[in-house]
Protein backbone atom coordinates (compact mmCIF):
# COMPACT_ATOMS: atom_id res chain seq x y z
CA UNK A 1 0.00 0.00 0.00
CA UNK A 2 0.88 3.49 -0.27
CA UNK A 3 0.48 5.81 2.78
CA UNK A 4 -0.60 9.05 2.88
CA UNK A 5 1.50 9.76 6.57
CA UNK A 6 3.49 7.68 8.77
CA UNK A 7 0.61 7.27 11.15
CA UNK A 8 -1.15 5.28 8.65
CA UNK A 9 1.82 3.23 7.54
CA UNK A 10 2.41 1.97 11.20
CA UNK A 11 -0.92 1.08 12.32
CA UNK A 12 -1.41 -0.89 8.76
CA UNK A 13 2.00 -2.46 9.11
CA UNK A 14 0.53 -3.51 12.84
CA UNK A 15 -2.76 -4.93 11.47
CA UNK A 16 -1.05 -6.14 8.69
CA UNK A 17 1.26 -8.31 11.09
CA UNK A 18 -1.25 -9.49 13.50
CA UNK A 19 -3.71 -10.76 10.67
CA UNK A 20 -0.67 -12.47 9.18
CA UNK A 21 -0.12 -14.17 12.69
CA UNK A 22 -3.59 -15.26 12.82
CA UNK A 23 -5.66 -12.78 14.44
CA UNK A 24 -9.46 -12.74 13.03
CA UNK A 25 -10.96 -10.28 15.22
CA UNK A 26 -11.19 -7.32 17.76
CA UNK A 27 -12.60 -5.46 19.62
CA UNK A 28 -12.37 -1.74 19.43
CA UNK A 29 -13.83 1.33 21.37
CA UNK A 30 -13.89 4.75 19.70
CA UNK A 31 -11.72 7.43 20.33
CA UNK A 32 -9.76 9.81 18.90
CA UNK A 33 -5.86 9.24 19.88
CA UNK A 34 -6.81 5.22 18.48
CA UNK A 35 -7.96 6.44 15.08
CA UNK A 36 -4.92 5.45 13.09
CA UNK A 37 -5.37 1.65 14.63
CA UNK A 38 -9.30 1.84 14.36
CA UNK A 39 -8.75 2.64 10.63
CA UNK A 40 -6.47 0.31 10.20
CA UNK A 41 -8.12 -2.51 11.43
CA UNK A 42 -11.91 -1.72 9.53
CA UNK A 43 -9.69 -1.21 6.50
CA UNK A 44 -7.89 -5.34 6.65
CA UNK A 45 -10.60 -7.83 5.13
CA UNK A 46 -9.32 -10.65 7.08
CA UNK A 47 -10.33 -9.19 10.76
CA UNK A 48 -13.73 -8.80 11.58
CA UNK A 49 -14.23 -5.82 14.29
CA UNK A 50 -16.97 -6.27 17.20
CA UNK A 51 -17.36 -2.21 18.03
CA UNK A 52 -18.61 -1.36 21.47
CA UNK A 53 -19.56 1.53 23.16
CA UNK A 54 -17.80 0.78 26.79
CA UNK A 55 -13.72 -0.23 27.52
CA UNK A 56 -14.70 -2.47 29.85
CA UNK A 57 -17.73 -4.69 28.03
CA UNK A 58 -15.31 -4.43 25.33
CA UNK A 59 -12.07 -6.10 27.62
CA UNK A 60 -14.25 -8.63 29.03
CA UNK A 61 -15.70 -9.58 25.40
CA UNK A 62 -12.45 -9.99 23.96
CA UNK A 63 -11.49 -11.79 27.70
CA UNK A 64 -14.89 -14.26 26.52
CA UNK A 65 -13.72 -15.05 22.92
CA UNK A 66 -10.11 -16.01 24.32
CA UNK A 67 -11.80 -18.12 26.83
CA UNK A 68 -14.06 -19.91 24.40
CA UNK A 69 -11.11 -19.99 21.73
CA UNK A 70 -7.40 -19.89 23.40
CA UNK A 71 -6.50 -17.19 20.60
CA UNK A 72 -5.99 -13.18 21.04
CA UNK A 73 -8.92 -11.22 20.18
CA UNK A 74 -6.96 -7.33 20.35
CA UNK A 75 -8.50 -4.46 22.63
CA UNK A 76 -8.04 -1.16 21.11
CA UNK A 77 -8.76 1.92 23.07
CA UNK A 78 -8.06 5.53 22.74
CA UNK A 79 -6.08 7.25 25.57
CA UNK A 80 -6.67 7.92 29.51
CA UNK A 81 -9.54 6.37 31.66
CA UNK A 82 -10.44 4.14 28.14
CA UNK A 83 -7.32 2.07 29.37
CA UNK A 84 -8.20 2.10 32.38
CA UNK A 85 -11.08 0.62 32.32
CA UNK A 86 -9.28 -2.13 30.97
CA UNK A 87 -7.91 -3.10 34.28
CA UNK A 88 -10.16 -5.71 35.34
CA UNK A 89 -10.43 -7.68 32.54
CA UNK A 90 -6.48 -7.43 32.27
CA UNK A 91 -6.69 -9.33 35.88
CA UNK A 92 -8.68 -12.02 35.09
CA UNK A 93 -7.18 -12.75 32.31
CA UNK A 94 -3.72 -12.97 34.15
CA UNK A 95 -4.88 -15.01 37.03
CA UNK A 96 -7.01 -17.40 35.02
CA UNK A 97 -4.44 -17.22 32.05
CA UNK A 98 -6.46 -16.26 29.25
CA UNK A 99 -4.72 -14.78 25.94
CA UNK A 100 -5.47 -11.03 25.61
CA UNK A 101 -3.83 -8.24 23.58
CA UNK A 102 -4.17 -4.60 24.75
CA UNK A 103 -3.83 -1.89 22.33
CA UNK A 104 -3.55 1.60 24.39
CA UNK A 105 -2.92 4.68 21.64
CA UNK A 106 -1.30 7.30 23.80
CA UNK A 107 -0.34 11.05 23.47
CA UNK A 108 3.05 12.32 22.36
CA UNK A 109 5.85 11.21 25.14
CA UNK A 110 6.92 15.18 25.26
CA UNK A 111 3.51 16.05 26.84
CA UNK A 112 3.63 13.60 29.21
CA UNK A 113 3.49 15.04 32.73
CA UNK A 114 2.45 18.28 31.43
CA UNK A 115 -1.39 18.44 32.59
CA UNK A 116 -2.54 17.87 29.03
CA UNK A 117 -6.27 16.92 28.66
CA UNK A 118 -6.90 13.05 28.11
CA UNK A 119 -3.38 12.12 29.11
CA UNK A 120 -2.37 10.09 31.98
CA UNK A 121 0.70 7.91 32.98
CA UNK A 122 -0.16 4.76 30.81
CA UNK A 123 3.55 3.29 30.83
CA UNK A 124 3.07 -0.14 32.65
CA UNK A 125 -0.45 0.88 33.58
CA UNK A 126 -1.47 -2.77 34.74
CA UNK A 127 1.82 -3.42 36.56
CA UNK A 128 2.54 -7.55 36.76
CA UNK A 129 -0.87 -8.72 35.62
CA UNK A 130 0.77 -8.56 32.12
CA UNK A 131 2.96 -11.42 30.57
CA UNK A 132 5.01 -8.40 28.64
CA UNK A 133 4.86 -4.61 27.74
CA UNK A 134 5.97 -2.44 25.84
CA UNK A 135 6.20 0.85 25.32
CA UNK A 136 6.43 1.20 21.34
CA UNK A 137 8.14 3.64 19.58
CA UNK A 138 6.61 6.61 17.74
CA UNK A 139 5.74 5.79 13.73
CA UNK A 140 8.67 6.39 11.88
CA UNK A 141 8.38 5.39 8.00
CA UNK A 142 12.27 3.77 8.19
CA UNK A 143 12.90 -0.28 7.33
CA UNK A 144 14.30 -0.56 10.07
CA UNK A 145 11.94 0.82 12.54
CA UNK A 146 9.03 -1.15 10.66
CA UNK A 147 10.29 -4.15 11.16
CA UNK A 148 10.92 -3.58 14.70
CA UNK A 149 7.27 -2.89 14.35
CA UNK A 150 6.40 -6.07 13.32
CA UNK A 151 8.48 -8.00 15.60
CA UNK A 152 7.28 -6.96 18.49
CA UNK A 153 3.60 -7.47 17.14
CA UNK A 154 4.73 -11.17 17.29
CA UNK A 155 6.67 -11.34 20.05
CA UNK A 156 3.38 -10.12 21.88
CA UNK A 157 0.85 -12.76 20.42
CA UNK A 158 3.72 -15.23 21.31
CA UNK A 159 4.15 -13.76 24.86
CA UNK A 160 -0.26 -14.08 24.98
CA UNK A 161 -0.70 -17.45 23.94
CA UNK A 162 2.74 -18.91 25.59
CA UNK A 163 3.12 -20.78 28.65
CA UNK A 164 1.46 -19.55 30.62
CA UNK A 165 -1.01 -17.30 29.13
CA UNK A 166 -2.17 -13.88 29.71
CA UNK A 167 -2.70 -10.44 28.80
CA UNK A 168 0.61 -8.15 26.68
CA UNK A 169 -0.32 -4.28 26.84
CA UNK A 170 1.40 -2.34 23.97
CA UNK A 171 1.13 1.30 24.39
CA UNK A 172 1.50 2.76 21.08
CA UNK A 173 1.96 6.64 21.14
CA UNK A 174 0.65 8.92 18.01
CA UNK A 175 1.22 12.57 17.03
CA UNK A 176 -0.94 14.10 14.75
CA UNK A 177 -3.15 14.20 12.39
CA UNK A 178 -4.89 10.87 13.51
CA UNK A 179 -6.80 10.76 10.21
CA UNK A 180 -5.60 9.22 6.76
CA UNK A 181 -4.66 12.86 5.69
CA UNK A 182 -1.85 13.45 3.12
CA UNK A 183 1.10 14.74 4.62
CA UNK A 184 3.66 15.88 2.40
CA UNK A 185 7.04 14.03 2.81
CA UNK A 186 5.95 11.57 5.46
CA UNK A 187 6.10 8.70 4.15
CA UNK A 188 9.38 8.56 1.38
CA UNK A 189 8.44 7.79 -2.12
CA UNK A 190 11.86 5.92 -2.07
CA UNK A 191 10.38 3.10 0.73
CA UNK A 192 7.62 1.31 -1.42
CA UNK A 193 5.26 -1.25 0.34
CA UNK A 194 6.63 -0.71 3.47
CA UNK A 195 3.41 -1.65 5.14
CA UNK A 196 4.05 -5.21 3.47
CA UNK A 197 6.22 -7.38 5.27
CA UNK A 198 7.90 -8.90 2.38
CA UNK A 199 7.44 -12.87 3.91
CA UNK A 200 5.25 -15.13 3.20
CA UNK A 201 2.99 -15.21 6.89
CA UNK A 202 4.16 -13.35 9.58
CA UNK A 203 6.81 -11.18 9.98
CA UNK A 204 8.25 -13.50 12.76
CA UNK A 205 7.32 -17.13 13.86
CA UNK A 206 6.99 -18.39 16.73
CA UNK A 207 7.23 -22.15 17.79
CA UNK A 208 6.32 -23.08 20.93
CA UNK A 209 6.82 -26.32 22.35
CA UNK A 210 5.32 -27.98 25.44
CA UNK A 211 6.67 -29.02 28.78
CA UNK A 212 7.03 -32.40 28.97
CA UNK A 213 8.84 -35.32 31.42
CA UNK A 214 11.52 -37.22 30.27
CA UNK A 215 11.47 -40.87 30.38
CA UNK A 216 12.55 -41.82 33.42
CA UNK A 217 10.93 -39.45 35.11
CA UNK A 218 7.77 -40.30 33.33
CA UNK A 219 8.49 -44.26 34.52
CA UNK A 220 8.88 -42.51 38.00
CA UNK A 221 5.58 -40.34 38.53
CA UNK A 222 3.55 -43.90 36.73
CA UNK A 223 5.76 -46.32 39.53
CA UNK A 224 4.04 -43.09 42.36
CA UNK A 225 0.66 -43.35 40.74
CA UNK A 226 0.62 -47.15 40.58
CA UNK A 227 -1.37 -47.77 43.70
CA UNK A 228 -5.02 -49.13 44.02
CA UNK A 229 -6.64 -45.92 45.85
CA UNK A 230 -6.14 -43.27 43.48
CA UNK A 231 -7.88 -39.30 42.61
CA UNK A 232 -7.84 -37.37 39.77
CA UNK A 233 -8.81 -33.86 40.75
CA UNK A 234 -9.80 -31.83 37.49
CA UNK A 235 -9.73 -27.74 38.59
CA UNK A 236 -11.14 -25.17 36.15
CA UNK A 237 -9.40 -25.27 32.89
CA UNK A 238 -6.97 -22.84 31.26
CA UNK A 239 -7.65 -22.02 28.15
CA UNK A 240 -7.53 -24.56 26.19
CA UNK A 241 -8.04 -26.79 29.06
CA UNK A 242 -7.14 -30.57 29.52
CA UNK A 243 -8.30 -32.74 26.62
CA UNK A 244 -10.97 -35.11 26.89
CA UNK A 245 -9.54 -38.15 24.98
CA UNK A 246 -6.14 -38.00 26.85
CA UNK A 247 -8.38 -37.63 30.46
CA UNK A 248 -10.53 -40.57 29.48
CA UNK A 249 -7.63 -42.62 28.31
CA UNK A 250 -6.00 -41.84 31.48
CA UNK A 251 -9.28 -42.46 33.81
CA UNK A 252 -9.38 -45.98 31.48
CA UNK A 253 -5.80 -46.83 32.65
CA UNK A 254 -5.87 -46.44 36.28
CA UNK A 255 -9.59 -46.79 37.15
CA UNK A 256 -9.34 -43.29 39.36
CA UNK A 257 -12.51 -41.48 40.28
CA UNK A 258 -12.61 -38.22 38.44
CA UNK A 259 -13.51 -35.55 40.96
CA UNK A 260 -14.54 -33.08 37.84
CA UNK A 261 -15.25 -28.87 38.84
CA UNK A 262 -17.87 -27.99 36.67
CA UNK A 263 -15.80 -25.41 35.02
CA UNK A 264 -12.77 -28.19 34.32
CA UNK A 265 -13.85 -29.39 30.90
CA UNK A 266 -13.84 -32.87 32.25
CA UNK A 267 -17.77 -33.09 33.72
CA UNK A 268 -19.60 -33.28 30.60
CA UNK A 269 -18.90 -34.84 27.42
CA UNK A 270 -18.97 -38.64 26.05
CA UNK A 271 -15.73 -39.94 28.02
CA UNK A 272 -18.63 -39.49 31.02
CA UNK A 273 -19.99 -43.23 29.36
CA UNK A 274 -16.57 -44.63 29.73
CA UNK A 275 -15.09 -42.43 33.04
CA UNK A 276 -15.92 -42.62 36.38
CA UNK A 277 -17.20 -38.35 36.79
CA UNK A 278 -18.15 -37.99 40.38
CA UNK A 279 -19.82 -34.65 40.68
CA UNK A 280 -21.01 -34.19 43.66
CA UNK A 281 -18.83 -33.97 46.17
CA UNK A 282 -19.13 -30.73 47.51
CA UNK A 283 -21.71 -32.15 49.01
CA UNK A 284 -21.17 -35.02 50.61
CA UNK A 285 -16.80 -34.45 51.33
CA UNK A 286 -17.37 -33.67 55.21
CA UNK A 287 -15.27 -35.26 58.18
CA UNK A 288 -18.16 -36.94 59.28
CA UNK A 289 -18.61 -39.44 56.25
CA UNK A 290 -14.88 -39.28 55.41
CA UNK A 291 -13.61 -39.80 58.41
CA UNK A 292 -14.30 -43.54 58.12
CA UNK A 293 -12.90 -43.68 54.61
CA UNK A 294 -9.54 -44.52 53.58
CA UNK A 295 -7.46 -42.06 52.59
CA UNK A 296 -6.33 -42.05 49.08
CA UNK A 297 -2.66 -42.99 48.76
CA UNK A 298 -1.98 -40.31 45.44
CA UNK A 299 -3.90 -37.79 43.82
CA UNK A 300 -3.43 -36.52 40.56
CA UNK A 301 -4.41 -32.99 40.16
CA UNK A 302 -4.68 -30.76 36.84
CA UNK A 303 -6.08 -27.21 36.25
CA UNK A 304 -6.92 -24.20 39.24
CA UNK A 305 -7.58 -24.25 42.54
CA UNK A 306 -11.68 -26.37 42.97
CA UNK A 307 -14.42 -24.12 43.34
CA UNK A 308 -15.41 -26.25 46.16
CA UNK A 309 -14.19 -25.13 49.61
CA UNK A 310 -15.14 -29.04 50.60
CA UNK A 311 -13.04 -30.57 48.49
CA UNK A 312 -10.29 -28.24 48.82
CA UNK A 313 -10.87 -28.86 53.07
CA UNK A 314 -10.81 -33.16 52.40
CA UNK A 315 -7.65 -32.80 50.14
CA UNK A 316 -5.85 -30.71 52.94
CA UNK A 317 -6.65 -33.71 55.73
CA UNK A 318 -5.64 -36.24 53.75
CA UNK A 319 -2.74 -38.20 54.11
CA UNK A 320 -1.36 -38.99 50.32
CA UNK A 321 0.57 -37.89 47.95
CA UNK A 322 -0.51 -34.88 45.97
CA UNK A 323 0.88 -34.38 42.58
CA UNK A 324 0.07 -31.01 41.23
CA UNK A 325 0.22 -30.76 37.23
CA UNK A 326 1.13 -27.32 35.77
CA UNK A 327 2.74 -26.36 32.51
CA UNK A 328 3.92 -23.11 34.00
CA UNK A 329 5.68 -24.09 37.58
CA UNK A 330 2.85 -22.06 38.90
CA UNK A 331 1.48 -22.55 42.42
CA UNK A 332 -1.93 -22.81 42.13
CA UNK A 333 -3.04 -24.56 45.71
CA UNK A 334 -3.62 -22.64 48.30
CA UNK A 335 -3.84 -25.45 51.51
CA UNK A 336 -0.15 -26.00 50.95
CA UNK A 337 -0.51 -29.50 51.43
CA UNK A 338 0.51 -31.05 48.34
CA UNK A 339 3.51 -32.89 47.53
CA UNK A 340 5.07 -32.55 44.16
CA UNK A 341 4.83 -30.07 41.13
CA UNK A 342 5.21 -31.73 37.79
CA UNK A 343 6.07 -29.32 35.19
CA UNK A 344 4.52 -30.59 32.30
CA UNK A 345 1.76 -30.52 30.12
CA UNK A 346 -1.26 -31.99 31.35
CA UNK A 347 -2.80 -33.98 28.51
CA UNK A 348 0.08 -34.75 27.23
CA UNK A 349 1.46 -36.53 30.46
CA UNK A 350 -1.85 -38.24 30.84
CA UNK A 351 -1.93 -39.40 27.31
CA UNK A 352 1.77 -40.93 27.86
CA UNK A 353 1.26 -42.50 31.29
CA UNK A 354 -2.25 -44.06 30.13
CA UNK A 355 0.22 -46.12 27.67
CA UNK A 356 2.37 -47.13 31.29
CA UNK A 357 0.22 -48.03 33.89
CA UNK A 358 -2.44 -50.92 33.93
CA UNK A 359 -5.69 -49.98 35.66
CA UNK A 360 -4.15 -49.73 39.69
CA UNK A 361 -7.41 -48.70 40.59
CA UNK A 362 -9.39 -50.61 42.97
CA UNK A 363 -12.64 -51.57 42.19
CA UNK A 364 -14.10 -51.12 45.89
CA UNK A 365 -12.35 -47.82 46.15
CA UNK A 366 -14.05 -46.50 42.66
CA UNK A 367 -17.52 -47.88 43.73
CA UNK A 368 -17.62 -45.80 47.37
CA UNK A 369 -17.14 -42.54 45.46
CA UNK A 370 -19.96 -43.48 42.43
CA UNK A 371 -22.46 -44.84 45.33
CA UNK A 372 -21.52 -41.74 47.27
CA UNK A 373 -22.31 -39.27 44.00
CA UNK A 374 -25.00 -41.67 43.48
CA UNK A 375 -26.73 -40.71 47.01
CA UNK A 376 -25.96 -37.27 46.88
CA UNK A 377 -27.71 -36.92 43.21
CA UNK A 378 -30.27 -38.86 44.19
CA UNK A 379 -31.45 -36.44 47.11
CA UNK A 380 -31.13 -34.00 44.97
CA UNK A 381 -33.65 -35.27 42.76
CA UNK A 382 -36.38 -35.64 45.20
CA UNK A 383 -35.52 -32.27 46.75
CA UNK A 384 -36.26 -30.37 43.18
CA UNK A 385 -39.27 -32.12 42.91
CA UNK A 386 -40.96 -30.61 45.83
CA UNK A 387 -38.44 -27.69 47.21
CA UNK A 388 -37.96 -24.51 45.23
CA UNK A 389 -34.17 -23.29 45.43
CA UNK A 390 -31.71 -21.12 43.59
CA UNK A 391 -29.29 -24.81 43.14
CA UNK A 392 -32.49 -26.28 40.96
CA UNK A 393 -32.25 -23.81 38.64
CA UNK A 394 -28.57 -24.43 37.62
CA UNK A 395 -29.51 -28.13 37.52
CA UNK A 396 -32.26 -27.60 35.09
CA UNK A 397 -30.29 -25.74 32.61
CA UNK A 398 -27.34 -28.08 32.50
CA UNK A 399 -30.29 -30.63 31.85
CA UNK A 400 -32.19 -29.23 29.23
CA UNK A 401 -28.98 -27.14 27.75
CA UNK A 402 -29.36 -28.17 23.65
CA UNK A 403 -26.36 -30.51 22.59
CA UNK A 404 -23.93 -28.69 22.07
CA UNK A 405 -23.97 -25.69 24.29
CA UNK A 406 -21.70 -23.21 25.89
CA UNK A 407 -22.98 -22.67 29.58
CA UNK A 408 -21.87 -19.38 31.12
CA UNK A 409 -21.70 -19.32 34.75
CA UNK A 410 -21.49 -15.96 36.96
CA UNK A 411 -19.39 -15.97 40.26
CA UNK A 412 -20.98 -15.91 43.76
CA UNK A 413 -24.08 -18.81 44.14
CA UNK A 414 -23.99 -19.99 40.32
CA UNK A 415 -20.87 -20.75 39.91
CA UNK A 416 -21.22 -22.83 43.45
CA UNK A 417 -24.64 -24.39 42.56
CA UNK A 418 -23.01 -24.81 39.31
CA UNK A 419 -20.52 -27.47 41.25
CA UNK A 420 -22.96 -29.06 43.72
CA UNK A 421 -25.83 -29.53 41.27
CA UNK A 422 -24.87 -29.85 38.08
CA UNK A 423 -24.51 -33.39 37.26
CA UNK A 424 -22.23 -34.92 34.71
CA UNK A 425 -23.52 -35.51 31.82
CA UNK A 426 -22.50 -36.88 28.14
CA UNK A 427 -23.79 -34.23 26.29
CA UNK A 428 -20.96 -31.95 24.45
CA UNK A 429 -21.38 -28.77 26.91
CA UNK A 430 -18.57 -26.63 27.25
CA UNK A 431 -19.13 -24.56 30.80
CA UNK A 432 -17.14 -21.32 31.76
CA UNK A 433 -16.90 -18.88 34.30
CA UNK A 434 -14.38 -16.14 35.30
CA UNK A 435 -12.70 -17.88 38.45
CA UNK A 436 -9.08 -16.17 38.16
CA UNK A 437 -9.53 -13.15 40.19
CA UNK A 438 -14.03 -14.26 40.67
CA UNK A 439 -15.02 -10.99 40.23
CA UNK A 440 -18.89 -10.35 39.38
CA UNK A 441 -17.90 -7.63 36.95
CA UNK A 442 -18.15 -7.93 33.10
CA UNK A 443 -20.16 -11.59 33.40
CA UNK A 444 -22.58 -10.26 30.71
CA UNK A 445 -19.88 -9.33 27.77
CA UNK A 446 -17.50 -12.19 28.99
CA UNK A 447 -20.56 -14.97 28.35
CA UNK A 448 -21.17 -12.71 24.93
CA UNK A 449 -17.60 -13.02 23.52
CA UNK A 450 -17.53 -16.65 24.67
CA UNK A 451 -20.93 -16.99 22.34
CA UNK A 452 -19.30 -15.13 19.51
CA UNK A 453 -16.73 -17.30 19.25
CA UNK A 454 -18.84 -20.31 18.73
CA UNK A 455 -21.90 -21.58 16.71
CA UNK A 456 -22.81 -23.29 19.79
CA UNK A 457 -26.17 -22.89 22.16
CA UNK A 458 -24.95 -20.20 24.56
CA UNK A 459 -26.66 -20.05 28.16
CA UNK A 460 -26.08 -17.35 30.51
CA UNK A 461 -26.75 -17.66 34.29
CA UNK A 462 -25.43 -14.79 36.31
CA UNK A 463 -26.95 -13.34 39.72
CA UNK A 464 -28.89 -10.36 39.73
CA UNK A 465 -25.97 -7.93 40.99
CA UNK A 466 -23.45 -8.95 38.44
CA UNK A 467 -26.35 -8.70 36.12
CA UNK A 468 -27.34 -4.95 37.03
CA UNK A 469 -22.99 -4.52 37.27
CA UNK A 470 -22.59 -5.61 33.47
CA UNK A 471 -26.16 -4.44 31.78
CA UNK A 472 -24.11 -2.38 29.71
CA UNK A 473 -22.73 -5.33 28.11
CA UNK A 474 -25.97 -6.78 27.02
CA UNK A 475 -25.96 -4.12 23.87
CA UNK A 476 -23.08 -6.53 21.99
CA UNK A 477 -26.06 -9.02 21.49
CA UNK A 478 -27.46 -6.53 18.67
CA UNK A 479 -24.44 -5.30 17.72
CA UNK A 480 -22.16 -7.98 17.85
CA UNK A 481 -24.71 -10.60 16.04
CA UNK A 482 -24.57 -13.14 19.10
CA UNK A 483 -27.87 -14.73 20.15
CA UNK A 484 -28.37 -15.70 24.13
CA UNK A 485 -30.40 -17.15 26.77
CA UNK A 486 -29.57 -15.37 29.61
CA UNK A 487 -30.90 -16.26 32.82
CA UNK A 488 -31.24 -13.84 35.83
CA UNK A 489 -31.33 -15.62 39.13
CA UNK A 490 -32.64 -12.90 40.95
CA UNK A 491 -32.39 -12.88 45.09
CA UNK A 492 -32.46 -9.00 44.95
CA UNK A 493 -28.98 -8.69 47.06
CA UNK A 494 -25.97 -10.17 47.60
CA UNK A 495 -27.46 -13.70 48.20
CA UNK A 496 -23.88 -15.48 49.28
CA UNK A 497 -23.60 -13.58 52.08
CA UNK A 498 -25.91 -15.68 53.97
CA UNK A 499 -23.16 -18.31 53.86
CA UNK A 500 -20.83 -16.11 55.86
CA UNK A 501 -21.29 -15.31 59.81
CA UNK A 502 -22.07 -11.56 59.40
CA UNK A 503 -25.56 -12.95 58.62
CA UNK A 504 -25.71 -13.27 62.30
CA UNK A 505 -25.46 -9.16 62.65
CA UNK A 506 -27.77 -7.03 61.25
CA UNK A 507 -27.24 -4.13 61.15
CA UNK A 508 -25.16 -3.95 59.59
CA UNK A 509 -26.10 -7.05 57.26
CA UNK A 510 -29.20 -5.81 55.21
CA UNK A 511 -27.70 -2.43 54.92
CA UNK A 512 -24.47 -3.41 53.91
CA UNK A 513 -24.12 -7.09 52.65
CA UNK A 514 -27.25 -8.32 51.26
CA UNK A 515 -27.52 -4.94 49.51
CA UNK A 516 -31.28 -4.96 48.59
CA UNK A 517 -31.93 -3.30 45.32
CA UNK A 518 -35.93 -3.93 44.28
CA UNK A 519 -34.80 -3.03 40.67
CA UNK A 520 -37.78 -4.46 38.18
CA UNK A 521 -35.43 -5.67 35.32
CA UNK A 522 -37.87 -6.08 32.25
CA UNK A 523 -36.98 -2.95 31.44
CA UNK A 524 -33.84 -3.93 30.83
CA UNK A 525 -34.69 -6.47 28.65
CA UNK A 526 -36.57 -3.48 26.66
CA UNK A 527 -33.91 -1.34 26.12
CA UNK A 528 -31.70 -4.03 24.57
CA UNK A 529 -34.62 -5.40 22.15
CA UNK A 530 -34.76 -8.50 24.16
CA UNK A 531 -37.59 -11.12 24.99
CA UNK A 532 -38.07 -11.15 28.66
CA UNK A 533 -40.26 -13.63 30.82
CA UNK A 534 -40.42 -13.81 34.50
CA UNK A 535 -40.83 -16.90 36.48
CA UNK A 536 -40.99 -17.62 40.41
CA UNK A 537 -38.66 -19.83 41.85
CA UNK A 538 -41.61 -22.10 43.00
CA UNK A 539 -42.54 -22.87 39.03
CA UNK A 540 -40.27 -24.90 38.31
CA UNK A 541 -42.04 -25.97 35.63
CA UNK A 542 -42.59 -22.21 34.45
CA UNK A 543 -39.15 -21.90 34.25
CA UNK A 544 -38.12 -25.43 32.35
CA UNK A 545 -40.81 -24.50 29.83
CA UNK A 546 -39.62 -20.70 29.30
CA UNK A 547 -35.77 -22.49 29.44
CA UNK A 548 -36.75 -24.98 26.15
CA UNK A 549 -38.98 -21.94 24.79
CA UNK A 550 -35.66 -19.73 25.18
CA UNK A 551 -33.15 -21.68 23.86
CA UNK A 552 -35.33 -23.18 20.51
CA UNK A 553 -36.37 -19.92 19.61
CA UNK A 554 -34.65 -17.66 17.12
CA UNK A 555 -33.11 -14.20 19.26
CA UNK A 556 -32.19 -13.50 22.82
CA UNK A 557 -34.21 -14.07 25.72
CA UNK A 558 -33.92 -12.96 29.34
CA UNK A 559 -35.52 -15.41 31.81
CA UNK A 560 -35.54 -13.60 35.70
CA UNK A 561 -36.18 -16.33 38.21
CA UNK A 562 -37.16 -14.43 41.48
CA UNK A 563 -35.69 -16.30 44.63
CA UNK A 564 -35.54 -15.53 48.38
CA UNK A 565 -31.66 -16.03 49.72
CA UNK A 566 -32.21 -17.08 52.89
CA UNK A 567 -34.56 -20.02 51.98
CA UNK A 568 -32.35 -21.42 49.32
CA UNK A 569 -29.76 -21.16 51.49
CA UNK A 570 -31.58 -22.84 54.29
CA UNK A 571 -32.47 -25.70 51.50
CA UNK A 572 -29.12 -26.15 50.41
CA UNK A 573 -27.99 -26.92 54.12
CA UNK A 574 -30.87 -29.31 54.32
CA UNK A 575 -29.59 -31.25 51.06
CA UNK A 576 -26.14 -31.59 52.42
CA UNK A 577 -27.22 -32.96 55.83
CA UNK A 578 -29.82 -35.27 54.14
CA UNK A 579 -26.67 -36.57 52.01
CA UNK A 580 -24.37 -36.73 55.17
CA UNK A 581 -27.27 -38.44 57.02
CA UNK A 582 -28.01 -41.18 54.17
CA UNK A 583 -23.80 -41.40 53.96
CA UNK A 584 -23.29 -42.15 57.49
CA UNK A 585 -25.46 -45.23 57.98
Amino acid sequence: MTAPNRNVLWAHALVDELAAAGVDAVCITPGSRSTPLTEAFADHDDVHVFSHLDERSSAFFALGRARRTGEVTPLVCTSGTAAANFHPAVVEASQSRVPLLVLTADRPPEIRDSGANQTIDQEKLYGDAVRWYKDVAEPEATPRKLRSLRTTAARALAKATGTPAGPVHLNLPFRKPLEPVEVEGDVPDDLPELAESGRDGPFVSTTEGVPELDDDTLRDVADRLSEPRGLVVAGPADAPGVEREALAAFAHATDFPILADPLSGARFGGHVRVAPVIGGYDGFLDPSVTESWPDPDVVFRVGASPTSKPLRKYLARVDAEQLVVDPAAGWREAEFTSTDLVVADPSRLMGRLSRLLAGPGSPEWRRRWEDADATHESVVADAAESEAFEGRVLADVFELAPDPATIFVSNSMPVRDADRFAAPSTKSLTALGNRGASGIDGIVSTALGAGSATTDDLTLVTGDIAYYHDMNGLLAIGRSDVDATVVVVNNDGGGIFHMLPIEQFDPPFTSQFKTPHGLDFEPSADLYGLSFTRVEADDRAGFREAYETATTSEGSHVIEVTTDAEESHDVRKGIRERVLDELRE
